[in-house]
């Protein structure tokens, strides 16, 4: 096995498709930062408000990961995970939610609601990387019924 620094190719030899996630906090901050943390290894979108992230998927946009603060103005992350299973059930099973609100009672009270999974601020980076790593493992390897 020869490590030749250029993009691994499987065994087909053509190029793995990047995974796309989409990043949702009304923190700046906190969008800039994962931006920067996880571009190098996959495709970011990213918004500060979460009516931009429900345009996008009403509009057809497609992710592999949506990272989803919870307590944001407006529309809350739980909120939206509940729209976007209206228009697409697919994508809703697809939010993580983040928080530093977890031990809140009535941010917990929220969560405990639906199903999607739940990370604590401050993120673990490699921890993060490794679960969208899985995430889109599974995805990918899951049978389509479209054609």
């Amino acid at each position: 096995m020869s490590s030749s620094g250029g993009p691994r190719r499987p065994p087909s030899g053509t190029r793995s498709r990047t995974a796309r996630v989409l990043v949702v906090d009304d923190e700046a901050l906190v969008v800039d930062s994962l931006q920067r943390l996880l571009s190098a290894e996959f495709e970011i979108s990213s918004t500060t408000r979460a009516a931009e992230a429900l345009e996008w998927i009403t509009g057809g946009e497609s992710y592999d990961v949506i990272l989803c603060d919870v307590m944001m103005p407006d529309l809350n992350g739980v909120e939206l995970r509940n729209r976007i299973e209206e228009l697409a059930p697919e994508q809703a099973a697809r939010v993580v939610f983040v928080t530093g609100g977890l031990l809140l009672p009535h941010v917990r009270s929220m969560l405990d609601d639906v199903p999607n999974t739940v990370l604590e601020k401050p993120i673990d980076i490699e921890g993060l990387r490794e679960l969208i790593r899985r995430r889109v493992r599974t995805s990918w390897q899951a049978p389509s019924s479209a054609i």
